[in-house]
């Protein structure tokens, strides 16, 4: 495909099959189609060669996903698809050096008198036509290809308006009086009435081909630039893995690995596949995927990620998914399909482009007709018609929408932001309310040591080092809690010498030769042990917060409180506050108490909040709001946010959630905290902003240029230059989105 018609052509004869829809891309050179059992790959194959064009099956997912297990291409497919683009650039690249070195002499002899020498047009004769036939064969294939197809498309443009200034040139030198020695050529920005057999337009011919080159160059070049993020993505995972098979390492390609192989990452190595540590601890670095700069602990049972680094110690992690189940290689396909799908936007400048050709064509040949029946000399009526022939590249319509959103969506990937689909760009821009849900979302979604409560005398360190010690060798989350807090605030905890779990109610041991006692108020009732009353108010009063409250006793008495609950995310405050910037209305939605709810709301600056909903209830809470005339955006993370998030206007699932949530969901945010739904959709909005401006853009400027060609205002090589830049300017204009920056100081 060489422009936008093609690829709406394409689509048209696909789409022509019976029961098939199809999407053709021109940017990422794909065609994605749904088609009936009875239509196999061959026919759609074979639909798309008796259209003029070659198309292949794209890798399997599977094999297209092995490399790293997380998204890498495999050999072959993707090998042959890089190979081909080189190739296409390496011949681009050899004909527009050529035709630079040919054409410039040409145009300084065309526009400078003073250089003129006797037999200066049989030189520029002698320059020009290599590069009208030999630079300039792939439009001339390309419309003799169409033409036998009944088709017409930009490069038929570029091929008429080329072979028409080359053909009036061999006229003018051997029927008229270019050819005779002497003669001298003056070069005029504007047409004015002359006699057309005096008059060259080799350098129109040998220019408006450099020119068109250097756009299909320059395209070319930055269509691979723009998709570089992908390809960086896919290219994260590792290519070997150490595999444990009866104790003993074994080194294998990494698309061997099975799921329930049991694999050694050492220090430093990237993990092969999304996995669940099974011995070892050490810190992972995340940030090539997730885009948090902070390596996260992992300790046996926790989950990683593919491609990831492993920072610390040595781990022994057990393969849960390999191949194209793996989470990289689910955010490679998210980005894929984003790019590869088209905005109600683009589709208007798909059908445009479509008609723009043949319409261009009688244009031009009505402009010839009026300029020659309005008594005008042949060569101003011809230098109009070209004119309008090379003025008329619909390129810049076709490039608009898919670099933009190529760009966008790799630039997202990067920030760990995937967008699922371009029409979610225009639901970012709709939306005026963010509902929110809380656990896990707002908030860590994990219990923490909240606070500490020291009776009369005890010293607090004392307190969280003994209970620490005590709730370490428990596997409750409220005790892990306890426990994890307390290592951070006094350091490393006594191991107990003795320990005994009494279900529902807590834990006791010996630790430090203290017996030690931490649970509920109803454990030590049972102890015959009493609080105190400040140590009983603080209880009280956490659990009137919502908050889980144990109690600490050794020594026959009540030695002070702990109190557990779901702390906020640090930077939900700020993030709050950026969504209420971009003028949306956050509200907190959450299956919690009131009395939790309205503590969390309060901490991140939330007004609204609605609570005590049932998970089957979310959805109807949304379609309320939806009711009221809003346009809602959904944020959550859990299996019971799926519906809501499906329902919404625009569905974010964090990716730190489940499976259901991320698949009922718009955009999937690989960082866990809410600065990445920020930059969502400030980004989403900053790329659809860039598509609507590469749009008016190219709209605006064939609606201006056209009509001063046809009044003869733009000299054909002039025309040529003006065409090859809007392509370059939409192109452009779509990698500034490579500086798009997170909102988020440590992505």
């Amino acid at each position: 495909m060489t422009c936008a018609s093609c690829a709406m052509r394409i689509e048209k004869k696909l789409n022509r099959l019976d029961g098939v829809t199809a999407t053709v891309n021109y940017a990422t050179e794909k065609a994605r189609v749904s088609a009936p059992d009875g239509v196999d790959a061959a026919e759609l194959i074979a639909t798309v060669e008796a259209a003029g064009y070659r198309a292949e099956l794209p890798p399997p997912p599977a094999r297209a996903a092995d490399a790293g297990g997380a998204g890498g291409p495999d050999g072959a497919a993707a090998e042959s698809a890089d190979t081909r683009a080189d190739a296409e650039l390496r011949s681009l690249r050899t004909r527009l050096v050529a035709s630079v070195v040919l054409s410039v002499p040409v145009i300084l002899l065309a526009m400078i008198p003073a250089l003129q020498f006797t037999y200066w047009q049989w030189a520029s004769l002698a320059l020009a036509a290599p590069v009208v036939t030999w630079a300039a064969w792939p439009f001339h294939r390309a419309a003799l290809v169409n033409l036998r197809h009944g088709a017409a498309t930009m490069d038929t443009l570029v091929s008429l308006g080329v072979t028409a200034a080359f053909l009036w040139s061999l006229y003018a030198l051997f029927l008229g009086t270019a050819g005779a020695p002497g003669m001298v050529h003056g070069f005029e920005l504007t047409v004015a009435p002359s006699d057309g057999a005096s008059n060259l337009y080799l350098e129109v011919a040998a220019g408006v081909t450099m020119f068109v080159l250097l756009g299909r160059y320059l395209e070319k070049r930055s269509k691979r630039a723009a998709g570089a993020a992908l390809r960086a993505l896919l290219e994260l995972g590792a290519k070997e893995v150490a595999v444990l098979r009866d104790g003993v390492e074994t080194r294998i390609p990494v698309e061997r690995l099975a799921v329930g192989d049991a694999f050694v990452v050492r220090p430093g190595e990237k993990i092969a596949t999304d996995g669940v540590v099974v011995d070892g601890r050490s810190a992972v670095d995340a940030s090539l995927v997730t885009g948090e700069s902070v390596p996260v602990e992992v300790e046996v049972g926790d989950a990683v990620i593919g491609a990831t680094v492993n920072a610390g110690g040595r781990l022994v992690v057990r393969a849960t998914r390999v191949g194209a189940d793996t989470q990289l290689a689910q955010m490679a396909r998210l980005v894929e399909d984003a790019q590869a799908g088209k905005a109600q936007v683009q589709r208007l400048a798909d059908r445009v482009a479509g008609v723009f050709v043949p319409v261009v064509i009688v244009i031009a040949i009505a402009t010839l007709g009026v300029w020659l029946g309005a008594g005008f000399p042949a060569t101003a009526a011809f230098t109009a018609a070209v004119a309008v022939l090379i003025i008329a590249c619909p390129c810049a319509l076709g490039l608009a929408t898919p670099t933009a959103l190529l760009v966008g969506t790799g630039r997202g990937a990067q920030l760990g932001v995937l967008i699922k689909g371009p029409e979610v760009l225009e639901s970012t821009r709709r939306v005026d309310t963010i509902v929110l849900d809380k656990t896990g979302t707002v908030t860590s979604g994990r219990m923490s040591l909240a606070s500490v409560h020291a009776a009369d005398g005890v010293d607090e360190a004392d307190l969280l080092r003994l209970a620490g010690a005590l709730e370490h060798a428990s596997e409750h989350p409220v005790a892990k809690a306890i426990a994890e807090g307390a290592a951070a605030r006094v350091g490393v905890l006594p191991t107990p010498e003795s320990f005994e779990n009494d279900p529902g109610l807590g834990v006791h041991g010996v630790v430090d030769g203290h017996l030690v006692v931490v649970g509920r108020p109803a454990l030590l009732a049972g102890w015959a042990i009493e609080p105190d009353a400040r140590v009983a108010a603080s209880v009280t009063a956490a659990e009137a917060e919502g908050r889980t409250a144990v109690v600490v006793a050794w020594g026959g008495r009540v030695r002070g409180a702990l109190t557990v609950a779901d702390a906020v995310k640090p930077t939900s405050a700020d993030a709050i506050a950026r969504l209420r910037s971009l003028g949306l209305e956050p509200i907190l939605l959450t299956g919690d108490n009131e009395t939790v709810a309205r503590r969390v709301a309060a901490e991140v600056g939330i007004e609204r909040v609605i609570a005590e909903v049932l998970p089957a209830d979310k959805a109807d809470v949304v379609a309320r709001l939806q009711g009221e005339g809003r346009s809602v955006a959904m944020v959550g993370d859990g299996v019971n946010d799926a519906a809501a998030l499906a329902q919404a206007d625009l569905g974010i699932a964090m990716g730190t959630g489940s499976d259901v949530a991320i698949e009922a969901a718009d955009l999937t945010l690989v960082r866990g905290d809410l600065l990445a739904a920020v930059d969502a959709i400030r980004l989403s909005r900053r790329t659809l902003g860039i598509i609507r401006g590469n749009l008016f853009w190219a709209f605006a400027y064939n609606v201006a240029a056209i009509p001063l060609a046809a009044l003869g205002l733009l000299n054909p090589m002039l025309a040529g230059v003006a065409m090859a830049f809007s392509s370059v300017f939409v192109v452009g204009n779509s990698l500034r989105l490579r500086a798009f920056r997170s909102a988020a100081p440590t992505a």
